[in-house]
């Protein structure tokens, strides 16, 4: 992993993070949470796509942040590890996808996640910010929660997308981030954040 691409990544921190591959394989094994495809390249379409939120997070410590359809922990569990004081509520629909989270999270002494099995509407709020990969289109991700933001000035969702995004976003207030800024190579060509102020 190349420390000049993620400043913000601690030497302990990248510790832990070179470890998710075998805790993902070992897990994976037992409970499909990640294609076998998306296994074999686990560090560029997970790990560092996942990374590349912290570049544009306004995090500080004693935040609340919820990772909505986590799946098998992403982008929530790489960020937690890179951002320890910051607070992260991991959110699944599956049972067990949220096993299998909680079982990372526990491996890696993750204490500032929660992994949580229920629906993002249903979760008790309040949040200072949300992430998500690509889990359901803009406007139903803002309704998702809505009454759940903190009163703090800030407040916003980063949504990991990718594509055309022209249609989706028409009439919402938004703001776009290259990754490919941060990360090289075809895969991350077409990949941005997508800021949604709250």
């Amino acid at each position: 992993m190349d420390s000049s691409m993620f400043p913000f990544v601690s030497e302990s921190a990248k510790a832990k993070l070179l470890l998710l591959p075998e805790l993902y394989a070992h897990w994976n094994a037992q409970i499909n949470v990640v294609s076998r495809k998306d296994l074999d390249n686990l560090w560029e379409r997970h790990i560092l796509h996942s990374l590349a939120l912290g570049q544009v997070l306004p995090l500080r410590a004693v935040l609340r942040v919820a990772d909505i359809g986590t799946g098998g922990g992403f982008p929530g569990i790489p960020l937690a590890i890179a951002f320890p004081e910051v607070e992260w509520v991991l959110v699944d629909s599956v049972a067990k996808k949220i096993k299998v989270v909680q079982a990372i999270a526990d491996a890696l002494e993750l204490n500032n996640v929660r992994a949580v099995w229920g629906r993002m509407e249903e979760v008790k709020g309040p949040f200072d910010l949300a992430v998500t990969r690509a889990v359901a289109p803009a406007g139903e991700l803002k309704r998702w929660m809505k009454g759940n933001w903190s009163s703090k000035p800030s407040t916003s969702l980063f949504a990991l997308k990718g594509g055309d995004l022209s249609e989706e976003l028409r009439g919402i207030r938004h703001r776009i981030h290259p990754i490919s800024q941060w990360l090289p190579g075809e895969f991350f060509e077409t990949k941005v954040v997508v800021e949604l102020p709250a």
